[in-house]
């Protein structure tokens, strides 16, 4: 990345910036501007997100939101209420409150002196669902948004609930709320007050795994929040930016496709991180782009943004599986019009003796994986090229699967959408699910994920009104894999894997079900040829980074092991950020998780996880410490979850709670 320390303005900050809303609940913000904007107002930028300004994404702000102060922008990084030294409590993601406050704290700036009444909203993750969200309601002063890594449909692509199947990061997502919310306010900028405000979090701190848990349909809970219920509800333009590493990479192609008002989408080889600093390369100079878009839309200045692309898509090339990467070969598309008419299907039929591409028509394979089927996938939300948390070679996989294969390519294959895969087939249990893996197959045997699907086959009609599978009965079902581009080389085969398993992404079922394949085809959306860049993007930029003094460095260790006597495998993580210090306040800040995942090959009900968080804040004298743990497990009807919160000064245990849930099984 190229470092930038001259800019057209000169920038001037307030770390604590209060944003009152109606209730006169006071939100904190930290807030970048040209010096010059007391005088002449300017266009303003709100990101807003529940992850701590004074310490929690300290080091991407100052990349990204100086940089944008310098180029003629008032940046408000606001935490949500209830997080930081923002007042109030936080219930949950996405609450009307939350998108209240948001639609309350646009109107607050644009009404400032030093904004012009021009405010545009970007974020990623978190930050790029409330965008969307916020943008469904109309502020009068919102012009336009970029959202980075964010989803369209809270139930069927977000980090809880795929394909009606429990994943397993719902518990673990939960789990690292239940530890994020338990920091207190900064009492540098609170003052004696902190304290008080810590024990209302904490008192008033939710449970979340326990609450999304308890809606294992798509209902009314997931339905707000999710804009694909009314795409036209957006009035304003909007600027998607995914990543193929990312678990959000179908949110892109879903809104360029269905949003009437101008979009453009950009996915690239990335992780679940903003594009300037994600791996896998390479990056993009995003904040060149965001300012391009940000200059058109709030200046009125003629940047060409209204004549991009429609769709730019990072075309990856065939690649040894690996659970890092660091830079993926390949080459951008660029789409005028998505869908695209570049994009033709191909069917390639499933047949008999595990041939993808022959004659297809009835045959009968049976597929009963053992409950250790999945290790060869990586995290559900990589965030890193640097530690193991990409897929691995699927051999292991594929062998507890039933796969389909081609014969060797004679050409290259690109492809570029939703693969969509029709199969007929039975279950011996009245309850499954399925996960279908479209891989590479390397001369030397080496198997490689390049997109997915799954399915709690009880969903197979709809994820609102579940039915049980009757045993021995024939039925059909039609899966949309993960949006790809992907270029699978000469001299590689393509493989369908199908396994009735998929730990440790998929809760399993309560029973192993036995699924018997009677027919199939795969649909393929192959793109018809491009063998040159169709696009450009400039280098990669920011403003000079966060300077922490490092008092502990990171750890990340990832490890898998078996127990030989009662034949238990475990996965377990261990994750340290690091203990870091900021050298302009002085707060030192520290973040530690522990994660184990038990799985027995020939018993679902054994499958549980323990997770336990450690958050340190320090400053001279003053301490504290909050230690999180949960736990989840099942039997045949019901999910158990159990936490545990404590909090310390120092080492003084001044708060402790025990919470213990139990949530019947819904068709899961």
């Amino acid at each position: 990345m190229h470092i930038v320390t001259q800019f057209p303005h000169k920038i001037v900050e307030d770390q604590d910036m209060g944003v009152p809303m109606p209730d006169g609940c006071r939100l904190s913000a930290r807030v970048w501007m040209p010096e010059e904007a007391s005088e002449k107002p300017f266009p303003a930028i709100m990101e807003y997100i529940p992850y701590r300004k004074r310490d929690g994404t300290i080091g991407r702000d100052e990349i990204m939101h100086k940089y944008f102060a310098g180029r003629g922008y008032a940046v408000v990084r606001l935490d949500m209420r209830g997080s930081g030294e923002s007042q109030g409590l936080m219930a949950d993601e996405y609450t009307q409150v939350e998108l209240d406050d948001a639609v309350a704290a646009i109107a607050w700036i644009a009404a400032q002196p030093w904004c012009d009444g021009n405010v545009g909203m970007m974020g990623k993750s978190w930050g790029g669902f409330n965008c969307l969200q916020t943008a469904a309601m109309n502020p009068d002063a919102l012009r336009a948004i970029i959202t980075v890594c964010s989803t369209t449909d809270r139930y069927a692509d977000d980090i809880h609930y795929k394909g009606g199947c429990l994943l397993n990061d719902n518990f673990a997502w939960g789990s690292q709320m239940w530890s994020y919310s338990s920091r207190p306010p900064d009492p540098a900028l609170v003052g004696d007050k902190w304290r008080e405000m810590w024990m209302e979090r904490l008192e008033a701190e939710p449970f979340l795994a326990a609450t999304w848990l308890a809606h294992q349909r798509r209902d009314e809970y997931w339905k707000h929040g999710s804009v694909c219920e009314d795409y036209s509800a957006i009035k304003i333009p909007v600027l998607s930016i995914g990543g193929w590493a990312d678990n959000y990479m179908n949110t892109v192609s879903q809104l360029v496709e269905n949003l009437d008002v101008p979009v453009k989408g950009i996915v690239g080889p990335w992780v679940h991180q903003y594009p300037h600093t994600a791996d896998p390369g390479p990056q993009i100079g995003f904040l060149q782009e965001a300012v391009r878009w940000w200059d058109h839309w709030l200046k009125g200045i003629a940047t060409g943004v209204e004549n991009d692309p429609a769709y730019r898509a990072y075309l990856q090339q065939t690649v040894k599986p690996a659970r890092m990467h660091k830079h993926r070969d390949g080459h951008w598309l660029a789409e005028s019009v998505w869908p695209s008419e570049r994009v033709l299907t191909q069917v390639l039929p499933l047949s008999g003796a595990g041939v993808l591409g022959g004659n297809g028509g009835a045959f009968e394979t049976q597929v009963n994986s053992p409950l250790d089927c999945g290790f060869g996938v990586g995290s559900f939300f990589p965030m890193s090229g640097d530690v193991p948390q990409h897929h691995a070679d699927q051999r292991d996989d594929d062998a507890r699967s039933a796969c389909f294969d081609t014969d060797v390519l004679q050409q290259d294959l690109d492809i570029l959408g939703a693969p969509f895969i029709r199969l007929r087939l039975s279950s011996d249990k009245p309850r499954a699910q399925i996960a279908v893996r479209l891989c590479e197959v390397h001369p030397d045997g080496a198997s490689g994920r390049v997109t997915y699907g799954v399915l709690n086959l009880c969903h197979r009609n709809g994820h609102e009104a579940p039915q049980d599978i009757v045993p021995g009965e024939a039925f059909e079902i039609a899966l949309t894999l993960d949006q790809m581009a992907y270029r699978i080389k000469a001299g590689m085969r393509l493989r369908v894997a199908i396994s009735s398993a998929y730990w440790p992404f998929l809760w399993p079922v309560a029973e192993r079900a036995t699924l018997t394949l009677l027919e199939g085809a795969l649909e393929l959306p192959v793109h018809t040829g491009s063998e040159k860049n169709e696009w450009q993007f400039d280098e990669a930029e920011g403003a000079s980074p966060w300077e922490a003094r490092v008092l502990r460095p990171a750890l990340y260790e990832k490890t898998q092991e078996t127990d030989q006597t009662t034949g238990e495998i475990r996965l377990i993580l261990h994750d340290d950020l690091g203990l870091n210090e900021d050298p302009m306040h002085g707060l030192r800040s520290g973040t530690v998780t522990r994660e184990v995942w038990r799985i027995h090959p020939d018993d679902p009900l054994c499958a549980s996880g323990d997770i336990h968080w450690t958050q340190e804040l320090a400053r001279g004298d003053w301490s504290i410490r909050t230690e999180t743990t949960a736990k989840m497990w099942s039997d045949a009807e019901t999910y158990y979850l159990a936490g545990r919160l404590e909090a310390f000064e120092g080492d003084v245990l001044v708060y402790e709670r025990d919470v213990e849930t139990t949530v019947p099984r819904d068709f899961t």
